[in-house]
């Protein structure tokens, strides 16, 4: 099977739900607020829950994964800072979105239809300390005196531990309630990458050469730190984490710019660029983390 064979059915569905995203946004102005909180205070627990609950998951399995990624966030995130204060650009609004990249609208599903739901709760893993992490450490980032308590308020963490909780009992939840609370998770996937299309649609970019800079920088550096990682791994982590360090910044990252008045055109000129070189880079990441 050539290697466009292969990558093909995994990034297309991706590619365009989040295209119609992007279309109907630009046909029909479209306001996502309320369906997004729905996404982040109900769906996406949920799918949280359900991944947690697998008899196969063991969140302690998946140590050597996270602590992977953690030092490709934080390297990330350092390289970023060295280029930004050279450069002269806002270090918080360069570096944060090298560091938090888009695990939920793109990771997720990418994860999911690139390695199945065997290595889904890896994946899973992944994504809720990365949020974890973005709602203490990236808010920090962006505004030094923002309460850290704020991180207790986000449902996906106590859906996290209620999940852990289950599974640490033993105890199988009865297939009418797992079935219903799977299925409802499973919406958050699609409904993030049409939230991504139609937030595309919407940002006006006016700094390009910083944001091709970023969103160039943010994969590069990502791959070249996750590949010799990658090589301690079992194939399915290692594959996870290769494609990690392909993503590109996240669209929160533009929203805590925003609400914290810390540069927003630049963050929103890296999520753009970003997401328009991840169709170079994830396409590699995916090409490298999956067995040939």
């Amino acid at each position: 099977m050539t290697t466009l064979a292969l990558l093909f059915p995994i990034i297309a569905p991706v590619l365009l739900i989040a295209l119609f995203g992007w279309g109907y946004a630009r046909w029909r102005p479209i306001d996502m607020s309320a369906t997004n909180r729905l996404n982040v205070e109900l769906l996406s627990p949920l799918l949280v829950f359900s991944a947690m609950t697998q008899k196969h998951a063991s969140f302690t399995d998946y140590g050597p994964l996270l602590l992977a990624v953690l030092v490709v966030t934080l390297g990330s995130g350092a390289v970023a800072w060295l280029v930004a204060r050279q450069l002269g650009y806002a270090r918080s609004a360069f570096s944060a979105p090298q560091m938090f990249t888009n695990t939920g609208n793109i990771g997720l599903p990418l994860w999911l239809f690139a390695f199945g739901e065997a290595h889904f709760p890896a994946a899973i893993a992944v994504f809720v300390l990365l949020n974890l992490l973005h709602f203490t450490l990236g808010i920090k980032l962006f505004n030094r005196q923002a309460p850290l308590l704020s991180v207790l308020q986000t449902p996906m963490i106590w859906a996290l531990v209620a999940g852990l909780a289950v599974q640490a009992s033993g105890y199988l939840l009865p297939e009418w309630l797992a079935k219903a609370i799977k299925m409802l998770g499973e919406v958050a996937i699609p409904l993030m990458l049409f939230a991504l299309g139609v937030r595309m649609a919407q940002f006006k970019v006016t700094r390009w050469r910083a944001g091709l800079l970023g969103g160039l920088l943010c994969p590069v550096v990502g791959l070249l730190l996750a590949w010799p990682l990658s090589q301690l791994l079992p194939a399915g982590q290692a594959g996870i984490l290769l494609l990690y360090g392909a993503l590109p910044p996240a669209v929160l990252n533009y929203l805590f710019a925003e609400q914290y008045q810390q540069d927003p055109e630049l963050v929103a000129a890296l999520v753009v660029a970003g997401t328009l070189l991840s169709l170079i880079f994830i396409p590699l990441g995916l090409w490298l983390g999956l067995p040939h």
